[in-house]
């Protein structure tokens, strides 16, 4: 990411680039560039829906597509790998372990559409072709369904019309009684959201549970596991609401009447998603039309099936075939989903427990699946059986796991599953308004990158332990650690550790120099700096209280802040460069006896022979096989201004 904002934004090259591939990421944003992917790619793997959790900046990970589209305005496409994303930037994350199906795969598709795009008219004029969004998606990777966004609008506004107009006509039959029948239809519609809201309730409560106990990511390993746990408990709440309310709420209904009355309340549901989403201006509603218009489809051509008594093998035939398309795709929807989010849970800090995550994104499926299944709750004479099947797996399942039969970790040569660790052997000081150093001290800082920390290492190397969990240095930016990325809100400081340790000597120490404080218009102050030191070094900035930064020489010269409210800017260069030179400019109370601005600099030693220390190197040599542990030695500066 660093070598690609120095190209794009310095290199005498990046003027004249007009589009670019980049090679490990996910979903083209451009209309052309869709278009280009749809007719070229020889084997399209592509999803709208991919696309849109990425914009959203849900998942924890950043690329280079995201600098040349905002620091070069260039458009571009991503072709990524997203199986096993366990070894993702890890010692493991080598090519002969990516199968040559899928390299060959992906050769074909860059090839093709490098080959497209060389040759289209579009290609010199690129940034007038990047207005407007795409709906796109492939079929099992068969081939791809591309139309415009407004075109995918127009689509989904007709289809909530049309079973809007059914919904409508169904109730006005006969009319005197359209009072009674929105009421049962209102019902069944309440009921059916009550029965979602308590199962993704109770499947949470059990999420937390088995993450208070310490057996969070025991399906890490072993998915089946979460399936056998979350999935069984989602699929028995809502079997369990729905026969609660068949036998005491519509104990004397006739059961075909409400098939049908909860066929319609699932319609209702989605026709609501679809209009709602629609408005929102997500692509992704063609999801939600899928689950529209072919379910309606299926109930018009077999309405005359629904009207007889009870399930029967003929109407159950017709009905799963009619369902076949719209579920096909969701469960292919579901493991591409699952098959990037899962890996994704052990880099993803400490903060929200991975379970959790995990279990709601397992309810949701469950939801959507069983949406035009509930019917037949109450179409068969029972459901026991079914019920007692699901609540035996759900209780074996969660005994096995508080019994911890399932460790989350795997060092398995063939398929490495490892817990990532990072250990910066770090030397930190903080200086006062005068210069004077009033706190110093030294240790190896530990960060657990999921949500376990470190509980499954103590055993192997017992000093790192609860007793030297880390505080946060309340007054210094980033809690006074020296973090090479803005992701410390995705990590609780009392899930750090801080080894002390002796204190390192770089042969490249850092030099921070003040060189001149200049006042500016509007109680402003212009503070100049000169830093030299590694080819990698993080400054980070806290205005003090009546303070606030307002411009500096880096970037577009306008700062934002990142989450926490505190400035970061990660520097890095080549060996050779001279020293870094940079402004920053804050406007000022008349009254500040404790300064205006705190400043903190990191030198990363990367490479080379300050990269580590002995007793680090004796540290990791310690920690078991499960485990990818990366370490490096850096300092840590504070300066009051």
């Amino acid at each position: 990411i660093k070598a690609s904002h120095g190209f794009i934004t310095q290199h005498e090259w990046a003027k004249s680039i007009r589009a670019f591939i980049n090679l490990e990421a996910a979903g083209p944003e451009n209309p052309w560039l869709v278009q280009a992917y749809v007719v070229a790619a020889k084997h399209p793997f592509a999803s709208v829906v991919a696309q849109e959790i990425f914009q959203s900046g849900i998942i924890p990970a950043d690329t280079d597509f995201r600098i040349y589209r905002d620091f070069g305005n260039v458009p571009g496409i991503d072709l990524a790998f997203i199986e096993n994303g366990y070894i993702y930037h890890t010692k493991y994350d080598t090519s002969d372990r990516i199968l040559t199906d899928s390299i060959q795969r992906a050769g074909d598709n860059i090839l093709a559409v490098l080959k497209y795009l060389a040759t289209s008219e579009k290609l010199a004029k690129s940034f007038e072709y990047r207005h407007g969004n795409v709906v796109f998606f492939d079929i099992l990777g068969l081939f791809v369904l591309a139309y415009p966004a407004r075109v995918g609008t127009i689509m989904n506004y007709i289809t909530a019309a049309i079973a809007f107009f059914y919904l409508s006509k169904k109730i006005l039959q006969p009319k005197p009684r359209a009072v009674n029948n929105l009421k049962k239809l209102l019902t069944a519609f309440s009921l059916t959201l009550a029965s979602w809201v308590c199962t993704l309730v109770a499947v949470l409560m059990v999420a937390m549970f088995v993450s208070i106990i310490g057996r969070a990511l025991s399906w890490y390993t072993h998915f089946y596991v979460s399936v056998s746990l979350y999935g069984t408990a989602a699929a028995a709440k809502l079997i369990l609401v729905h026969m609660l309310a068949k036998k005491f709420f519509y104990k004397n209904v006739n059961e075909q009447y409400l098939g049908d009355v909860f066929f319609d309340a699932s319609l209702m549901i989605w026709t609501i998603a679809l209009a709602v989403m629609t408005q929102m201006g997500l692509c992704s509603a063609f999801i939600c039309t899928l689950w529209v218009a072919l379910p309606l489809l299926t109930k018009l051509m077999i309405h005359k099936e629904f009207s007889q008594k009870g399930a029967t093998i003929k109407f159950i035939v017709m009905y799963m075939l009619g369902m076949f398309l719209p579920y096909l795709y969701m469960l292919y929807l579901s493991w591409t989903v699952f098959e990037m989010f899962t890996p994704v849970m052990g880099r993803s800090g400490s903060e929200i427990p991975p379970d959790m995550v995990l279990a709601g994104f397992i309810v949701i499926f469950t939801m959507i699946l069983s949406s035009y299944f509930i019917n037949f709750i109450y179409l068969v004479k029972s459901t026991k059986t079914t019920l007692v099947t699901l609540t035996t797996v759900f209780v074996v399942t969660l005994i096995l796991v508080c019994s911890g039969i399932f460790f989350p970790y795997s060092s398995d040569a063939a398929n490495p599953k490892p817990k990532r660790v990072f250990l910066q052997h770090t030397s930190r000081r903080f200086h006062d308004l005068d210069g004077n150093v009033v706190k110093s001290d030294s240790g190896i800082w530990i960060n657990g990158f999921d949500y376990n920390g470190i509980s499954h290492i103590t055993p192997h190397v017992p000093e790192i332990n609860d007793t030297i969990r880390t505080p946060c240095e309340e007054h210094a930016p980033f809690c006074g650690l020296p973090w090479i990325l803005p992701v410390h809100f995705m990590f609780r400081f009392v899930k750090n550790w801080y080894l002390p340790a002796p204190e390192i000597l770089p042969r490249n120490p850092i030099h921070f120099k003040l060189l001149s404080k200049k006042l500016m218009p509007w109680n402003s102050v212009r503070l100049n700096f000169e830093v030299s030191g590694p080819s990698h070094m993080s400054l980070y900035v806290r205005p003090h209280a009546g303070s606030a930064l307002s411009r500096w020489s880096l970037g577009d010269g306008m700062p934002v802040t990142s989450l926490g409210g505190d400035y970061f800017v990660f520097y890095s260069r080549g060996l050779q460069a001279a020293p870094w030179h940079f402004w920053v400019e804050l406007t000022a109370p008349e009254k500040h006896s404790d300064g205006i601005v705190s400043l903190a600099i990191a030198a990363h030693y990367f490479f080379g022979e300050d990269q580590k220390s002995p007793q680090l190197y004796a540290l990791l040599e310690r920690f078991p096989n499960w485990t990818f542990s990366s370490g490096w030695c850096c300092t840590y500066d504070l300066f009051v201004f």
